[in-house]
């Protein structure tokens, strides 16, 4: 049985399948997941033949013949995601049925040949890669400013969350405690690797930080810049004298485009890490007080099993918990039929008190899900047995 099921419709040719199936492909290694195993890719009619119980999204590939409109049709009708696509050029009025043209459409870029950009939104429609889509930009005001200004335009034009401490920190608001925050709930952090970013002590904290919390880093080095080889873990996009206009930027527009695909790419990488993460501390928590970990069910929910032989299904989350991923959370547990009451298990270090607080009332005032913090689940699952 898959635990995701994606539909390829439209006139999609056979060179669009092999270049998607490929991107799709190597964002879910990441997460240790194969297509054929965990991942079903359907083309056209096959479509219709798809477990009802996974999780399941559409590509729409415009064309002139606009092939399998009933079949996306139905699909639209059910609430199923659904993306238009079209090629870098093509007309979305022209290429698109009329019923799917009220949705967000995705025109295919010509410098993304892989499909990485179509690749990670289908993962995000079925939920393997979170729709937050948070980048953290690391940088020295001195050196580096105008491309960091740049970069966060760039990003947030292309559906990115971005943190820049100029631009993303309300005045009288608690100016570190806001900076850890955003960092915590960031997928990849853009640091801007100039000549004197070591010599800050807040950039230094920033790269540290990040790298606690197992965020992947994608280092832009400087011209005529050697970096330090504490950074050498680092994806790295190396910058020539005439790839930057002044010394702190802007960055050209065809290496800043570079910089945003790398990104899309990191991203899941970042996110599986993250993910891995959690469930393996998980794991060990449970472990230790005598349960056990049953195995994984769709949307990726890890059954539990306590002691005293009491269910749960637990859906481990990266970044900061939100009351959206707690009905995120209670609408998946009820597509799967999962009768115990699923919990939500988060890292809380770097969650700033405001919103550890809101997080305490949510808990408190939301009966369908339960949330825990990862580092106290043993402590916590203990006092559980008999109320699963």
């Amino acid at each position: 049985m898959s635990t995701y099921e994606i539909g390829l419709l439209g006139d999609v040719t056979d060179a669009d399948r092999v270049t998607l199936a490929a991107a799709i492909a190597k964002l879910i290694a990441d997460f240790e997941l194969e297509i054929g195993r965990d991942v079903m890719i359907r083309v056209g009619n096959s479509f219709d033949e798809r477990d009802g119980h996974a999780a399941s999204a559409a590509a729409y590939f415009g064309g002139a013949v606009q092939a399998d409109r009933e079949l996306t049709r139905r699909a639209n009708a059910s609430s199923l995601p659904v993306i238009p696509t079209v090629p870098a050029a093509g007309d979305f009025g022209a290429m698109i049925p009329t019923f799917l043209q009220g949705a967000n459409g995705l025109r295919r870029r010509a410098d993304d040949p892989e499909m990485m950009e179509l690749a990670v939104a289908l993962l995000e429609c079925v939920g393997l890669l979170r729709r937050q889509r948070r980048v953290f930009v690391s940088y020295r005001r001195v050196e580096s400013r105008n491309a960091a200004v740049q970069l966060h335009d760039l990003l947030s034009g292309r559906g990115f969350d971005v943190f820049l401490d100029t631009h993303d920190i309300h005045p009288g608001d608690p100016f570190q405690d806001v900076l850890w925050h955003r960092l915590c709930d960031s997928d990849v952090m853009v640091m801007l690797d100039t000549p004197t970013y070591f010599e800050s002590k807040w950039t230094r904290q920033e790269l540290g930080r990040a790298r606690a919390k197992e965020i992947h880093v994608l280092r832009v080095v400087w011209p005529d810049h050697t970096p330090t080889k504490h950074t050498d873990f680092a994806e790295t996009i190396y910058l020539d004298r005439a790839e930057l206009s002044g010394g702190d930027g802007p960055i050209v527009d065809c290496v800043a485009d570079q910089i945003a695909l790398a990104i899309e790419s990191l991203r899941s990488r970042s996110i599986a890490a993250r993910y891995m993460s959690i469930t393996g501390k998980l794991r060990a928590e449970v472990e230790r007080i005598g349960g056990a970990v049953e195995g994984v069910g769709a949307h990726r929910a890890i059954s539990l099993r306590l002691p005293d032989n009491s269910k749960l299904w637990a859906y481990p989350i990266v970044g900061i918990p939100t009351a959206d991923l707690f009905n995120d959370v209670a609408e998946k547990a009820m597509k799967a039929d999962q009768r115990e009451r699923p919990i939500l298990v988060y890292d809380h270090i770097g969650i700033r008190d405001q919103w550890v607080a809101h997080l305490k009332w949510l808990d408190q005032n939301i009966s369908v899900v339960r949330a825990i913090r990862v580092a106290e689940a043993a402590w916590t699952l203990a006092a559980w047995e008999g109320q699963a």
